[in-house]
């Protein structure tokens, strides 16, 4: 396999790391996080200078990227703010994959442009209360009432509600012989009357942050149907492939920030007359961060690859979902134990890392159910 980037490739990379330094220095992403709030005006950046088209098809006004365009941009967006990694991968997934895999030729023409351009965000209503990592028991009903459908439930951590313009919201039409059959995916415009939002304040990720949705009587017309009636299943799990690498990728991006902070630290602070680096105890972990990391790297890189030629499987989504999050919870642990009592003091960075790094094994699949995969596919 050939792990060399074009020079287009190159070329990418070089150009948003220079706007995102530009957008989303440092002090940026700290503000963000400590006051709450979306890096909506690095996010706006992005758009203005065409990201946000990167894997839509030029018919539709975007740059028809790969796959491994998206992971590259998306680890760079995560090494300067992991949650601006997570909201463009948000919106180029449930708005932009999503809808060119299984979208009407209207809903492509209608929607694939303005996500081109930046004009509009996704987010995706999948878990509830009672439907986390046995998400097809979910129970949010929609029932047809002749040219629409209403939608009644519940739905949780369904981040990046309060700021898109659409979700991506995972029904229930129907009850089948199996849990994953009557399931049907709408497009659900977030300003319909019905729709209460409430913020979940949590340990990390507090820019974006994530909330739950409820959903009383709430009509759609029968054109916000994504893909089959009763039939979406199969392509949410397409969704989550999809969104594993976006996620991988940003963390990988997250957690080479979080090593590079570690590094520079343990080479400039000097305890008992020379640099802490220098002791076996801290450069052995600094090693151990390293081989983490290429790690991950590579395997997000592989996940992109198999992607783009159609070759990839759930087993592979799940080893870089499980190995990029893992690494990245590690790293960042491993980080603050060096930067030690500053590790802990909130103005320094790495404290969010670890914040931040946590839910990488909870949210999006835990890493159990990785395990779980991982081994069903080895015949277990």
């Amino acid at each position: 396999m050939d792990f060399s980037f074009t020079p287009d490739q190159e070329s990418l990379r070089g150009h948003v790391q220079e706007l995102l330094r530009a957008v989303c220095p440092p002090e940026y992403a700290e503000r963000c996080d400590r006051e709450a709030r979306p890096p909506r005006e690095a996010y706006e950046a992005l758009a203005k200078h065409g990201w946000l088209g990167l894997t839509i098809p030029a018919e539709y006004g975007g740059s028809g990227g790969s796959a491994i365009d998206l992971a590259i941009l998306l680890e760079e967006a995560g090494r300067h703010f992991e949650e601006l990694g997570v909201w463009v991968f948000r919106t180029l997934t449930y708005g932009g994959y999503a809808v060119l895999q299984h979208g009407t030729p209207e809903q492509r023409r209608a929607l694939l442009p303005r996500v081109a351009r930046g004009e509009l965000s996704f987010c995706l209503g999948l878990t509830e209360p009672q439907a986390g990592s046995d998400a097809a028991a979910l129970a949010t009903r929609a029932t047809r009432d002749g040219d629409s459908y209403v939608i009644n439930g519940q739905k949780v951590f369904t981040s990046g509600m309060d700021i898109s313009d659409y979700c991506l919201l995972v029904t229930r039409t129907a009850t089948g012989e199996k849990k994953q059959q009557g399931i049907t995916n709408f497009l659900v415009d977030t300003r319909l009357p019905g729709i209460e939002v409430r913020r979940i304040e949590t340990l990390g990720m507090r820019a974006i942050g994530t909330t739950q949705v409820f959903y009383m009587d709430v009509r759609v017309p029968l054109s916000a149907v994504l893909g089959e009636v009763d039939r979406g299943w199969e392509a949410v799990d397409s969704y989550l492939w999809y969104e594993r690498l976006c996620l991988s990728a940003a963390r990988t991006g997250a957690a080479s920030a979080a090593f590079d902070y570690a590094l520079n630290y343990a080479k400039t602070r000097k305890q008992f007359g020379r640099a802490i680096g220098e002791f076996q105890a801290i450069s052995h972990k600094l090693a151990d961060m390293k081989v983490m990391l290429d790690l991950s790297r590579m395997l997000v890189y592989r996940f992109a690859w198999l992607l783009a030629q159609g070759k990839a499987t759930r087993h592979d989504a799940a080893v870089v979902k499980l190995y990029a999050a893992e690494s990245y919870k590690a790293i960042s642990d491993m980080g603050l134990q060096i930067l030690g009592g500053y590790g802990y003091c909130m103005e320094y960075p790495m404290q969010r890392f670890f914040r931040d790094s946590r839910v990488a094994v909870i949210g999006a699949g835990t890493s159990e159910i990785q395990r779980n995969i991982i081994a069903r596919g080895l015949g277990l």
